[in-house]
């Protein structure tokens, strides 16, 4: 007689089935559940610190940045070139609660974006988030009141948002392994001094201040423009004015009459293509005229013969 009895299991366990017999048998060979879950190691966070944000005001300093003032002062900067548009794109999303002229940050610091931007959407879908880029001395003294977490404004230890050098990414709605994938791409540039990093966790975003040595130690970091392929030919090579020897150069006197030359050349050119048209249909009228007055000629004789007869009949 063989019963057959299953034990049910959660969480996906699999059911073992039990034989009975009057004889031994060899035990059933059972792979059990696995109830143990993969955890990623994620990198240790960079953590800011009072050393790094003076590091930060040191290096921008030494970079030659000065701290924006206020709406006139960060105006005249972006007329300027001095700082551009966050690089916005499918990849790199900005806050639309942020006005217009805080949209900006240094040349350097948009590279730095790009290619931060370019490198996660290689390996994630949803796009990086800026929530603060440029930022004026009168705005983050207005912003202190209001907000406990805020760096100073003046001193050694302001905050390096007022350069334009620094942004804010945010980890609102990141996911544990882009955390960690963010922790792992940046890392590597701060310990080269071409960053530093603060990542925060009241306002959940990694603060990042980018140098001028980025762009230094990256040149490709920078947009170029790189001309299509096309065959390769030989073209002779006109040398400039500033390779002429003054003896080669034509002085202004002598040049003068050739301008003139051609000029003139250009004229008559333009002047016979306005009257070809007229000339042709005067030569044809002036060969029409001889062929006109032979007939009127004829018409006189043959009035004049007529009148003739007539005036002999009469007499």
């Amino acid at each position: 007689m063989k019963a057959r009895g299953a034990r049910g299991a959660r969480s996906g366990a699999k059911l073992v089935r039990v034989t009975e017999t009057n004889t031994p048998t060899r035990p059933i060979a059972v792979d059990t559940a696995s109830l143990s879950r993969t955890r990623i190691a994620l990198p240790p966070p960079l953590r800011g610190s009072f050393e790094s944000l003076l590091r930060q005001n040191q290096r921008t300093e030494a970079d030659g940045l000065e701290r924006i003032q206020d709406d006139e002062d960060l105006n005249d900067r972006i007329n300027r070139g001095m700082l551009v548009p966050v690089p916005a794109s499918s990849s790199l999303a900005v806050d639309s609660r942020l006005p217009e002229n805080r949209r900006y940050c240094r040349p350097w610091t948009s590279s730095f974006l790009a290619d931060l931007a370019h490198a996660h959407a290689a390996q994630f879908r949803d796009p990086l988030f800026v929530s603060s880029a440029v930022r004026t001395v009168a705005f983050q003294k207005q912003l202190m009141r209001t907000n406990g977490n805020a760096t100073s404004a003046e001193g050694d230890i302001a905050s390096p948002h007022l350069t334009g050098a620094t942004i804010d990414i945010a980890k609102h709605g990141m996911s544990n392994q882009e955390v960690g994938w963010m922790r792992a791409w940046l890392l590597p540039l701060q310990e080269a001094g071409m960053i530093d990093v603060e990542e925060e966790f009241q306002q959940s975003c990694f603060h990042i201040t980018v140098y001028k040595s980025f762009v230094l130690a990256n040149p490709s970091a920078m947009p170029v423009v790189q001309a299509a392929a096309v065959p390769v030919q030989t073209v002779p090579v006109r040398p400039s004015r500033a390779e002429q020897t003054p003896a080669a150069r034509p002085s202004r006197a002598e040049q003068a009459p050739a301008r003139s030359s051609r000029t003139e050349a250009r004229s008559s050119r333009t002047e016979q293509s306005k009257t070809a048209p007229g000339r042709a249909r005067k030569d044809k009228a002036e060969q029409r005229k001889p062929v006109q007055s032979k007939r009127e000629q004829l018409r006189q004789r043959r009035s004049i013969a007529s009148e003739s007869r007539a005036t002999a009949q009469g007499q």
